[in-house]
């Protein structure tokens, strides 16, 4: 008898060999970049996604020393307790005032430093602004609080001229009325250069020829501006302010925390610092964590929101429909 021979082990299909050999060669081209970016997901995923676990003290009255899986469950009691806080109400609505202050006066001024900075033509000169501008974006907020303070301060440069002069003075960086716009103007000075790479970036990516084009038309700098470069902006700002409402609820825990004692509580209280001082200073690990996913959960829906509307006036937005 002939040995029978053994059956050949099926092909794939043609469809899924195409996809499986441009998978391999996307791979083998793109290796070097997902090498670089293998560190900052291992950082994401360690201090953004794993830390998500501990969201379960939420729903337990925890107890640091009998770590989760011997902490009793207690449903929704803290979100009750929290809803029930008129403290923390004060700091939500602190935390929404603040935010949309800076909405209005801090968002629209890298965009416009990006469009005065697509109008300088000397190269060393724009090179020059662009890194003083920089600059204040790698300072801690402790040094930028103490710029202010120097500045500000009841001792500082305004009120020593204002006393030269036999002037009322005024100390800005104690007076509570006035620290939304405080920590807005702070915000600006220190991040407001740094803001305008985006956009600057979305310039770069719009024709010449649109404005070589409209200039021969008989079109001035205005005209260009209005119809050529904001809406060639236009996605990119729509983008940002997603972006920016998402994150409308974190106004910058750190600032609040070194001018507490300055301005008082009730004008510096947001979520994040009351997230610390009722949770982790207090001992109350569980009711710190139902106002951190408090925070989080109404960050989502603004972000979904705000991508929604986005889609309504034609833009992508996050994610296209």
């Amino acid at each position: 008898m002939t040995a029978t021979k053994p059956d050949a082990p099926p092909r794939p299909a043609p469809a899924a060999a195409d996809r499986e050999s441009r998978w391999r060669i996307r791979l083998r081209r793109d290796r070097s970049l997902l090498f670089m970016t293998l560190p900052a997901v291992v950082l994401l995923a360690v201090f953004a996604y794993v830390p998500m676990f501990g969201l379960v003290t939420a729903f337990q009255s925890y107890d640091i020393y009998s770590g989760f899986w011997y902490s009793p469950l207690i449903g929704v009691d803290n979100f009750r307790r929290l809803l029930d806080d008129p403290i923390f109400w004060h700091a939500l609505q602190n935390t929404l005032v603040i935010s949309a202050v800076q909405l209005v006066l801090y968002f629209p001024v890298p965009i416009a430093l990006a469009l005065v900075f697509n109008e300088i033509v000397n190269a060393r000169i724009r090179s020059f602004v662009q890194s003083v501008v920089y600059l204040p974006h790698f300072f801690s907020w402790v040094l930028v609080v103490t710029v202010f303070q120097e500045m500000l301060g009841g001792a500082g440069a305004l009120n020593t001229m204002l006393r030269r002069h036999g002037w009322a003075t005024w100390d800005i960086m104690t007076d509570p009325d006035a620290f939304k716009y405080l920590v807005t103007a702070q915000a600006v000075w220190k991040e407001a250069g740094w803001g305008i790479i985006v956009f600057l970036a979305a310039l770069a990516a719009i024709d010449q020829n649109l404005y070589e084009a409209a200039a021969a038309d008989g079109a001035g700098r205005w005209r260009r501006l209005w119809h050529i470069t904001l809406p060639g902006m236009r996605g990119v700002i729509v983008l940002m302010l997603v972006l920016r409402l998402g994150n409308a609820l974190t106004v910058g825990f750190e600032q609040m925390l070194i001018q507490r004692q300055a301005v008082g509580r009730d004008a510096s209280e947001v979520l994040d610092t009351f997230a610390y001082y009722y949770g982790v200073v207090n001992n109350n690990f569980s009711y710190g964590a139902a106002a951190g996913l408090f925070k989080g959960v109404l960050s989502l829906i603004l972000v979904l929101a705000a991508n929604k509307l986005a889609h309504a006036f034609g833009e992508d937005g996050l994610y296209r429909r």
